[in-house]
């Protein structure tokens, strides 16, 4: 299962107004691990940065102006959002710049049916409680040490493991066996799955024999003496 993760940066906070999209960080997951595919592109928005914007994530227009624009990196950003199902955090926020974007570009919009709201996630798991990004980075222990401003990839990032956290698909990676299976008098039984066949072993017999010999040279009181046969 594919998934982006993304952030954007803006002008401002509405793009009916003419505020416009000037970054985009997006993370790739397969079945929920981060894959270290990315894509990130700054735009030139063709307009000012206004104050209250440049205070949030610190891009100037002088920074921007000899950017992309949008258009020129349009398929290339398609390209890689693909099919993918998008996380981002306040989703319709992110979306109704991406499809501003995409309508200036001559593109198709991207449907409100792909989008994953981490902050809609976090608001049923968390109930009245602070949701904002940097405030489920602490709950989930996750070092945001280096967002002093808001950057749209770095956000991503944080994004994805804080998404992971929300959808308990952490624990479930670790987990080694089924659920219980309810036996219907009260008790249940937990089902662990064999394989039918075992793997093949990874080490050669040469590699065993002087992974012995190591062993051997550590003294009789070698904690690993109990989990290998020297004989």
């Amino acid at each position: 299962m594919r998934e982006i993760v993304l952030d954007t940066e803006t002008t401002g906070l509405d793009p009916l107004q003419g505020d416009r999209l000037v970054e985009i960080g997006c993370i790739e997951l397969v079945n929920r691990f981060a894959t270290g595919k990315t894509f990130h592109c700054y735009f030139n928005p063709e307009r000012d940065m206004p104050e209250s914007a440049l205070k949030v994530h610190g891009l100037t227009a002088d920074f921007l102006k000899d950017k992309p624009l949008f258009a020129d990196k349009a398929e290339e950003l398609i390209a890689f959002l693909g099919d993918a199902a998008l996380v981002a955090h306040n989703a319709m926020f992110d979306l109704g710049f991406l499809n501003a974007e995409l309508e200036r570009a001559s593109r198709l919009a991207v449907s409100r049916e792909r989008m994953i709201d981490t902050l809609l996630l976090a608001r049923r798991k968390h109930p009245g409680a602070s949701n904002r990004l940097d405030d489920l980075c602490v709950r989930y222990a996750i070092d945001n040490s280096r967002r002093t401003k808001h950057g749209a990839l770095l956000d991503a990032e944080l994004l994805a493991e804080v998404y992971v956290e929300l959808i308990g698909a952490r624990q479930a990676q670790f987990a080694l066996a089924q659920a219980p299976v309810p036996l219907g008098d009260g008790s249940a039984i937990v089902v662990v799955r064999e394989r039918s066949m075992a793997l093949a072993p990874r080490l050669t017999v040469e590699e065993l024999a002087a992974h012995r010999r190591f062993v051997e040279t550590l003294g009789e009181r070698a904690i690993w003496r109990d989990y290998i046969s020297l004989d």
